[in-house]
């Protein structure tokens, strides 16, 4: 994926579509956006929901459901750049990566789904001959974190063996909770030899010291378990997550259930409760919730580097990160195809955004 001239087909930065801008975390974009200056094009599937913001925000708005097809491409004709917000991402992020194909326009997300991002890798070529960037994963999933492990692999180029862990103790937003039920049925995912491999829930645990102690952490089907190998070359790789003591044992219960958890009907269920407890975080508590990242490569003779990152919450950098992507790829010329964020942006992209410590990297 070499740098080339900018693309024939790339429009300024200004002119851009936000699609899923009513959701939780699209709408903190769009407000930060107009706060920067920019008038992003608010779309999604609900004109009760959309059109509400875009006229409290001066933005212009445009519905249409990406199921159609022919709708899709008429609402996208004049964007140079499309940012989907719009979760579960297996659901929307195929569509508008075609659309996108089609129009010449490149694509973002924010999504920590693992099949999209390999959706994307497989879609590298296409990109490149369409001189569009795909670049899925622009927020919290999956920044920190490839960027945390772009630096162990500047630090230790033979690494065969990458950890990754982070903890948080903010509020899921509904958005993100659908898109972990949708995924609860498939089980856990790492990464053994190069290839991503199933393995139950709660998998596996570790103790992991992020800077005030060791917490308890299990393995997670997060999406570095496919991002960091394309970032790194580093051929098995883990993803920990921090969690209330007792959350592996929990996990590993719903092993047996995991059939029930891709029924339909049980996956409304639960996503109903979700919606019940209100959309997220709000302000104070993303201010009072930042998160800790950590990181551990090893070689094959035992030698470790760990890495410790302190960033803003997750929301917040969730913002930061996508609109500081967006902006870096309308203003400057870019590789095309498919690429990770840290592959884009550089190790250092995340220490740039506001509340991000340095990376610290020493020997384990």
């Amino acid at each position: 994926m070499n740098a080339e001239a900018p693309s024939p087909y790339a429009r300024s930065a200004p002119h851009w579509l936000l699609y899923g801008a009513n959701g939780y975390t699209g709408e903190l974009i769009a407000r930060e956006a107009v706060q920067r200056g920019m008038r992003p094009i608010l779309a999604g599937r609900s004109a009760d929901r959309v059109a509400p913001l875009a006229k409290e925000l001066g933005c212009d708005f445009r519905i249409f459901t990406i199921e159609n097809q022919t709708a899709t491409l008429v609402a996208m004709q004049d964007v140079g750049l499309v940012l989907n917000c719009a979760g579960p991402f297996a659901a929307t992020a195929g569509r508008l990566m075609q659309a996108c194909l089609a129009l010449h326009a490149h694509y973002l997300d924010i999504t920590g789904e693992i099949e999209v991002f390999e959706l994307a890798h497989r879609l590298h070529d296409k990109a490149q001959r369409a001189r569009i960037v795909l670049c899925p994963g622009v927020g919290f999933d999956v920044v920190p974190t490839d960027c945390v492990a772009a630096k162990l692999r500047e630090a230790l180029p033979d690494a065969t063996h990458l950890a990754l862990a982070f903890e948080s103790r903010s509020r899921m937003s509904i958005g993100t909770a659908k898109t972990s039920i949708e995924n609860a049925g498939r089980g856990g995912r790492v990464r053994k030899d190069g290839s991503i491999i199933s393995v139950s829930l709660g998998y596996k645990e570790r103790r992991i010291d992020f800077g005030d102690g060791p917490r308890e952490t299990v393995t997670i089907p997060w999406g570095d378990v496919s991002t960091a190998y394309f970032t790194t070359q580093i051929p098995n790789i883990e993803v920990y997550v921090a969690g209330l003591p007792g959350l592996a044992k929990q996990m590993r219960q719903l092993n047996a259930l995991r059939w029930l958890l891709r029924r339909g009907f049980v996956k409304w269920m639960i996503k109903r409760s979700f919606a019940r407890r209100g959309r997220g975080p709000d302000q104070t508590e993303r201010e009072c919730n930042p998160t800790n990242v950590w990181g551990e490569a090893t070689n094959a003779a035992g030698k470790k580097k760990v890495a410790h990152l302190r960033t803003a919450n997750g929301y917040v950098v969730t913002v930061q990160a996508a609109l500081g992507i967006l902006s870096a790829i309308a203003e400057r010329p870019m590789q095309f195809g498919y690429s990770t964020p840290a592959n884009l942006m550089g190790a250092h992209f995340i220490e740039t955004l506001p509340g991000s410590s340095a990376i610290r990297v020493g020997d384990g």
